[in-house]
């Protein structure tokens, strides 16, 4: 029993991570089959709630994927029983303090170093004899988001705060917050270098770099930068893209046969 995302990210690896916004287990047991390191279940923004995240949780177990949520907010009820659940890790939208942090970190950690109650019902295999809580503090992800202006100018305090094991950026939020329309994947200076600043950041300290992205390329070129978790768009808009470039690859080779039966 362990994490074996914050292995292989404490290994130095970089790690790609699918995003769940669809409640259904077989979408997750599809999602879990294509090569990400770690699959995370959407409380937020996507249209799950928790018994569609327990199965495809379920959906899930049979495949080397580390199960991940992102919480709706920063509450310690939902985030206790996200973790008892099964999640390895924990996004927390909308930290922007050092003090959201430590609320934060307290609900993801048992005493002494966290408040969180006792009641692993999945995290330690349904009640059996488990090790679950001699290691969940030491092997749970903590990931809070950075995702406003206020967020980036208190992010030294927001790193520094103990229990926090990186940060995770939004970047459509962050958008937002910076007067522009949201959008994930950024070309604008000022976003570029909100970024090297986060991943210099991070990287002093030997914390996750974090980032949510749209594009294989954009991905890589994150990588390249310095992140070294990086979500790509959700499975919904993977579907969604996967449909529109089939259509119009059809449309497109009909009509190649169409001129070419005109010759």
């Amino acid at each position: 029993m362990g994490n074996e995302l914050k292995e292989r990210l404490d290994g130095g690896d970089y790690c790609l991570n699918g995003w769940l916004a669809i409640p259904s287990g077989f979408s997750a047991e599809v999602m879990a089959q294509c090569g990400w390191q770690s699959v995370t279940v959407d409380l937020q923004h996507g249209v799950q709630d928790y018994h569609s995240l327990v199965s495809c949780f379920q959906s899930m177990g049979a495949h080397p994927v580390t199960p991940l949520v992102r919480v709706p907010w920063n509450e310690p009820g939902i985030i206790g029983k996200v973790l008892d659940a099964g999640a390895w890790g924990v996004i927390c939208p909308m930290i922007n303090t050092p003090e959201d942090a430590a609320a934060f970190a307290s609900a993801c950690l048992y005493p002494p170093h966290g408040k969180r109650s006792n009641g692993p019902i999945r995290a330690a295999a349904y009640g059996e004899a488990s090790a679950y809580q001699t290691i969940a503090n030491a092997e749970i992800l903590v990931l809070p988001m950075i995702e406003t202006r206020q967020a980036v100018e208190n992010i030294d305090a927001i790193l520094d705060t103990p229990g926090i094991s990186g940060i995770y950026v939004g970047p459509g939020d962050l958008a937002f917050s910076l007067g522009k329309l949201p959008a994930l994947d950024r070309e604008e200076d000022e976003f570029l270098a909100i970024y090297e600043s986060l991943i210099q950041k991070t990287r002093k300290r030997g914390k996750v770099a974090g980032i949510h992205t749209g594009t294989a390329a954009y991905s890589a070129r994150m990588i390249k930068m310095g992140f070294n978790f990086i979500s790509i768009a959700n499975d919904s808009g993977l579907m969604a893209r996967a449909a529109r470039d089939v259509i119009r690859e059809t449309h497109e080779v009909v009509k190649s046969l169409s001129s070419s039966n005109k010759e």
